[in-house]
C-alpha cells in the first residue's frame, strides 16, 4: 500500500508523541500512540475523559493485535475476523499486557480494525492506535472538521483531512467471550 503524502505527514506526527483528529467511518476521531503514556493522558485530558474508562484500539488488520491472542481459543479469533474489517469492535482480555492508561479499569480492551482507507493507512505505517471520538466528553462526537476545530480550538498537533466512511453510527461493542452486544452501533 502506497500511503498519501498527508497520511505519512500524520504518522509522522503520530510517532513524535502527537495527538492528532481523523475522519473514521461514522465520525471524527482523536488518536495518539498508545505507548506514549504522555499523549494518551494529553488526549485524555482534552476530552475530560478519565482514565478508569479505558480507550478503543485500532489497527489496519487483525495481525497487528496477535501480541494479545496468544493463548486464546481459536473460536475467539474467528469471531473477530468474520468481523474485521469493519464496524465492529470486540472488547477482549488483555491479560495485563497493555498499561493502564488504555485499559483503565477493566479486565478487557476494546479493539476493532477499522474499514476507512484512511485510518488503515495510517495504522499500516504506526501500528495500533488510540482511537476515541473527537469530542469533549457529554458532547456529541464530531460528524465534521470544522467541529473538531471548535471543540478543540487548535489545541490539536495535527488533523488529517478526510471525509467520513458513510456509516450513520459508530461501532457496535461486543463482548468477545460472550459474543453479547454492550452497544449497539
Amino acid at each position: 500500500m502506497v500511503s498519501s503524502f498527508r497520511v505519512q505527514q500524520a504518522a509522522r506526527e503520530i510517532r513524535a508523541g502527537a495527538v492528532i483528529a481523523y475522519p473514521t467511518e461514522a465520525v471524527w476521531g482523536l488518536g495518539c500512540d498508545p505507548w506514549n503514556e504522555e499523549a494518551v493522558y494529553r488526549l485524555l485530558a482534552l476530552k475530560s475523559r478519565p482514565v478508569d474508562k479505558g480507550l478503543i484500539l485500532i489497527a489496519d488488520n487483525i495481525r497487528q493485535f496477535d501480541f494479545l491472542f496468544e493463548d486464546f481459543p481459536e473460536d475467539w479469533i474467528d469471531r473477530m475476523s468474520a468481523t474485521w474489517p469493519g464496524p465492529n469492535t470486540w472488547l477482549v482480555p488483555h491479560q495485563d499486557l497493555l498499561p493502564e492508561w488504555i485499559t483503565g479499569e477493566h479486565d478487557s480492551v476494546a479493539l476493532r480494525v477499522s474499514d476507512h482507507p484512511q485510518v488503515r493507512e495510517l495504522c499500516a505505517l504506526v501500528g495500533p492506535l488510540i482511537s476515541t471520538s473527537a469530542n469533549p466528553a457529554g458532547r456529541p462526537a464530531a460528524k465534521t472538521r470544522l467541529r473538531v476545530e471548535q471543540y478543540f480550538h487548535g489545541e490539536l498537533d495535527h488533523v488529517l483531512g478526510g471525509a467520513l466512511g458513510g456509516r450513520k453510527n459508530p461501532s457496535v461493542i461486543r463482548d468477545l467471550a460472550t459474543g453479547q452486544i454492550v452497544r449497539p452501533g
